[in-house]
């Protein structure tokens, strides 16, 4: 009977650690990261807190648009705790996306957060793919001032759906999101997927995956 509690209580706990999984809480004011430091962990590891600066909690430039000129007609400017190590352990980011006409956020998934957009100028069409087995597309189109929300790992995308560029502003619930573009994924792996695999899952010929694993 005492063995059968314990094993229920540890299981109940394992449960309630897998259903509360997040950014790890922070139990100080905060925790700069240390890049440089030489204990491997699950995130970065901190520097002393005295020798914390006011730079440490900064980023600059995000008035700046981003260079379009590439194939996709988009450019997001990251701000994780790669660019602001005082966001370590705070379990939020942002990112500026500018699309220039008719550009895209290709679909891609964020594996370890929700992401919030807001319009700041000009009009996206958005959307998200719900998973297996419906794979519903949702999508709406946003102008100036709307917001939507991209549930955490599913596949979304955005489009600058009107005749100028638009900016939007992107907030995430992870001080490192990840980002998974699907088609760089896909065709662009390193070494590259066989073409067999990608060919019968997409049911398509061979030559048809080559010259798309190509462009990568």
């Amino acid at each position: 009977m005492a063995s059968t509690r314990f094993l229920f209580i540890g299981f109940l706990a394992l449960s309630c650690s897998i259903a509360l999984a997040s950014d790890p809480s922070p139990l100080q004011d905060f925790c700069v990261a240390a890049p440089t430091g030489q204990v491997f962990v699950n995130g970065l590891v901190c520097k002393d807190p005295k020798l914390a600066q006011a730079d440490d909690f900064l980023f600059t430039g995000l008035d700046k648009p981003g260079n379009t000129s590439n194939p996709d007609g988009s450019k997001v400017t990251a701000i994780s705790v790669a660019q602001i190590p005082g966001l370590n352990t705070l379990g939020i980011s942002m990112a500026r996306v500018d699309y220039a006409p008719y550009g895209i956020n290709p679909p891609h998934t964020h594996p370890r957060a929700t992401e919030i957009l807001t319009v700041l100028e000009g009009t996206l069409y958005v959307g998200f793919v719900t998973s297996n087995p419906k794979n519903r597309l949702i999508t709406k189109v946003l102008q100036k001032g709307d917001v939507f929300v991209f549930p955490q790992g599913l596949i979304h995308f955005q489009r600058n759906a009107g005749y100028g560029k638009a900016v939007a502003i992107a907030a995430l619930s992870s001080q490192n999101p990840g980002v998974t573009t699907i088609a760089n994924a896909v065709f662009g792996s390193s070494p590259p997927i066989s073409d067999d695999v990608l060919a019968k899952a997409f049911q398509v010929d061979k030559n048809i995956v080559d010259r798309i694993q190509a462009q990568f």
